[in-house]
């Protein structure tokens, strides 16, 4: 006897419909997976760098100490609260070429005495302009301070579209450091970005003179260096911007 059931007979290829379905779903999973795996990814970056990275300072060596550096684009800065964050020593720019005067120079050079840290100025020196002229720049401005740190020369790019060849770089640049020299009776330091001296190398007598260098987030491999800048986005106490971390080896300043 032939019972006849409520159901509709099952059609060939009927049972590989549901396993698409299925298919599609698990196709979906990796792609869900990348999507939280970037998300997390980002987020940890965002913290990386707004909240870890500017809190960063490597730990000392013995002899070590904590300096920074400062410009106008840190604006006004409260040298009182900077003394109390285990900030020793600074730099800070006053001058860049033949003309340019930075407009917190002054007030920053009392502000860090007064708070008794020990100070330091530098020019930032151009391709544009000669250097008996930035000397002439950087020395009008520089106060008569005994105490005070070396002078130092900052080499890298900058807005002049200038590139003269490396004899006539070197023949200004050395003009700079020995008016320099002359008049404050210290040797200059050099701070020099690796895309400069690529163009426009030291010569072995200015790597005689104490190195400020560049290797963010990272102690150099290299000794040799009398500063090192550990960061360029620190935080720093009475500092709302921003600031450039360093370290000032045993011996030197």
């Amino acid at each position: 006897m032939v019972i006849e059931s409520a159901s509709p007979p099952r059609r060939f290829g009927s049972r590989t419909r549901r396993p698409e379905l299925g298919g599609k779903t698990r196709r979906r999973r990796p792609l869900t997976v990348i999507s939280v795996v970037l998300v997390v990814t980002a987020v940890a970056a965002v913290i990386g760098w707004y909240e870890i990275l500017p809190r960063y300072r490597p730990e000392l060596q013995p002899g070590e100490r904590y300096g920074i550096d400062v410009s106008s684009h840190q604006g006004k800065i409260n040298w009182d609260d900077v003394a109390t964050d285990e900030v020793s020593l600074v730099y800070m720019k006053a001058t860049e070429g033949d003309d340019f005067v930075d407009k917190r120079f002054a007030e920053n050079w009392t502000g860090a005495g007064s708070a008794g840290i020990a100070r330091g100025a530098y020019h930032f020196f151009t391709l544009c302009s000669s250097g008996a002229a930035q000397a002439a720049n950087f020395l009008r401005v520089l106060p008569t301070d005994p105490e005070a740190l070396p002078p130092a020369v900052d080499l890298e790019y900058s807005g002049c579209s200038k590139r003269p060849d490396n004899a006539t770089f070197q023949r200004e640049l050395n003009i700079f450091i020995t008016t320099v020299e002359g008049k404050v009776g210290k040797q200059v330091m050099l701070y020099a970005l690796p895309s400069f001296t690529k163009k426009y190398p030291l010569t072995d007598g200015l790597m005689t003179r104490d190195r400020w260098v560049r290797h963010l987030f990272r102690r150099p491999a290299a000794d040799g260096w009398a500063v090192w800048q550990v960061s360029d986005r620190g935080q720093v106490k009475g500092i709302d911007e921003p600031t450039d971390i360093d370290v000032w080896a045993r011996g030197a300043g």
